[in-house]
């Protein structure tokens, strides 16, 4: 039985499955280097920057430059592994395919159905926060849109009930129709954009590289006025003051709500990364995927990496983070009459933000059916999935379930759902990623493909372990006593216990090295992750957790049967 569940794909194999010329013919090579940048750039500046940035400055204040340091560093390291996989197996299928290579059919199962909540789950919050400035640049175009076509049921429903002040929300509810009993309230914008971005990409990837491609331009174009212009703003107007705000106890801090408040914002920050890891979908359609896959997600990395720096440097700086509890739109928030009062900046962000996330919604709903394809492909699905449309070449059946799947819960979610679902899920597939290159063989270099340097971790990472350990003691004596304290609230009672498995894990890690000799990019990727995952909430656990059985109920009915490894 668990040779079975952990049987494993030849490389050679998924190589040869995933050329040219085969399942009703290839997908287009279309893509080159400074296309795979535009679709990460597209991908990861979008409902990150635009809408959870806002929540992320509130719980960490000025502070929460340091998590997106962090993250940025541990999602560099799994962009290297990702990198690395993309070399030996340029085919789609993304980390799904890289499992089935180095941890074998159930782990690729898990990771592959995890994935669902990262493309396609988390399409569906970028969906809302795409309808929220849409509806807002509406307004400022003088076009009203009702509240009950424009807010999500289940958001109107909770901010009744738990006596929200938000105006939108209590117009929804009272000004509502009524149908058979029940209240119609549903948010229209997005759904159509959902189901427009659907149509594009079934049209095809060269269709959708030139749109996505134009929408970067002008993205990047309005941010970086952003920065320009809020930055001298804050610099001009003596707001530098806000990068050391007093805290609840009159104390004046970088770090307002400690550490524990930039570690509550995790969720917002990872959200906000989330997309580099899509370009390795798109393999079969580069021109060069072992050479040009990983240049594009790296340099789109490195690029949104800095940007969120200055982004929150000049958020935090031109607003004190308290003011931003429950700010949906802080870009457009920082320049209202109250703030920086400049009108016209307000109008352009609010358009760039339905450009930004218009072209993250465009990369997820194309990561996803390319998933479905390659399992599909592995026999994990029904056939249909790896169907490719005759004239267009695109995965069309997929497609098309992938709209259900991410247009269907947009009428009984709410954004806060969603954005902790679909973080919990992406960390798991890192982590899976980056563990998996530990257990790939060292490969020779080969000229004009990306070759993962080796860094010998035998001596470093046992002495990091022990450094930060030491150091942790030194200047914080209660941490690791009160790790061991489980009596306290839900939240602290998860903390301390994500918190024990992490440091048990370096600790094996740490001696499983001194024999192995790994290489210490990769492990440092892996350890990274797991700590950004301590950061998630009992109720993020809880919900994974379950969508992993479902998940599992469904590979032993039908993928552990069908599958071509059986």
């Amino acid at each position: 039985m668990s040779t079975g569940l952990f049987r494993k794909k030849n490389i050679n194999s998924i190589l040869a499955e995933g050329s040219d010329n085969v399942h009703g013919g290839g997908l287009k090579r279309v893509l080159t280097v400074k296309d795979l940048t535009f679709f990460g750039i597209a991908a990861i500046l979008g409902a990150g920057s635009f809408s959870s940035l806002g929540g992320a400055v509130f719980n960490g204040g000025p502070g929460v430059i340091v998590l997106f340091i962090i993250t940025g560093i541990a999602c560099a390291f799994t962009a290297f592994c990702y990198s690395d996989f993309a070399s030996r197996i340029p085919v789609a299928g993304s980390a799904y395919t890289y499992a089935y290579a180095s941890f074998g059919e159930l782990f690729a199962w898990i990771i592959g159905w995890a994935l669902i909540m990262e493309y396609s789950i988390g399409n569906i919050y970028v969906a809302y926060s795409w309808s929220d400035y849409f509806t807002s640049f509406m307004e400022r175009m003088n076009v009203h849109i009702p509240a009950y076509l424009s807010t999500s049921y289940m958001e109107a429903k909770h901010g009744i009930e738990s006596g929200s002040t938000n105006k939108d929300v209590i117009a929804a509810w009272k000004n509502a129709p009524v149908l058979i009993g029940l209240k119609i309230i549903l948010d229209l914008p997005a759904l159509i954009i959902n189901f427009l971005i659907t149509y594009l990409v079934y049209r095809g990837i060269k269709e959708s590289r030139n749109f996505s491609n134009l929408m970067v331009i002008l993205k990047l174009g309005v941010v970086f006025l952003i920065i320009i212009v809020g930055g001298y703003l804050v610099l001009s107007n003596g707001l530098t003051s806000n990068w050391l705000p007093q805290n609840d106890a009159g104390v004046k801090s970088f770090m307002p709500n400690g550490f524990s408040g930039v570690m509550a914002a995790v969720a917002g920050v990872f959200f906000a990364y989330i997309g580099f890891d899509a370009v390795s979908v798109l393999a079969e359609e580069s021109k060069d995927p072992q050479r040009d896959l990983p240049k594009g997600m790296i340099y789109s990395l490195v690029i949104c990496t800095v940007i969120y720096i200055l982004l929150t440097m000049v958020l935090s700086g031109a607003v004190n983070y308290k003011n931003f509890e429950g700010v949906g739109d802080p870009l457009a928030f920082i320049f209202e009459p109250q703030n920086l009062n400049i009108g016209w900046m307000q109008l352009l962000v609010s358009i760039c933000a339905v450009v930004a996330m218009t072209s993250v919604l465009l990369v997820f709903q194309m990561g996803q059916p390319r998933i479905w394809m390659s399992m599909s492909r592995d026999g994990l699905l029904p056939p249909v999935f790896q169907k490719i449309h005759s004239k267009f070449q695109t995965p069309s059946f997929a497609t098309i379930v992938t709209g259900f799947v991410v247009g269907v819960p947009i009428l009984f979610t709410d954004k806060t759902f969603v954005l902790d679902f679909t973080s919990i899920a992406t960390l798991f597939a890192f982590v899976l990623v980056c563990g998996g290159v530990l257990l790939l063989p060292t490969k020779e270099k080969e000229p004009g493909k990306f070759h993962l340097p080796f860094i010998s971790s035998r001596i470093f990472f046992p002495t990091l372990i022990i450094g930060s350990m030491i150091i942790i003691q030194f200047f914080a004596k209660n941490y690791f006593s009160d790790l061991f304290n489980l009596n306290g609230d839900s939240a602290n009672l998860t903390f301390n216990i994500s918190s024990l498995i992490f440091w048990l894990s370096c600790i094996i890690l740490s001696i499983v090295t001194l024999f192995k000799n790994w290489s210490l990019i990769p492990l440092l990727g892996l350890v990274t992750c797991l700590y950004l995952l301590t950061g998630m909430t009992a109720m993020n656990w809880a919900w994974f957790g379950g969508w992993l059985v479902l998940g599992l109920v469904v590979y032993f009915m039908y993928g552990y049967k069908k599958s071509k490894l059986a």
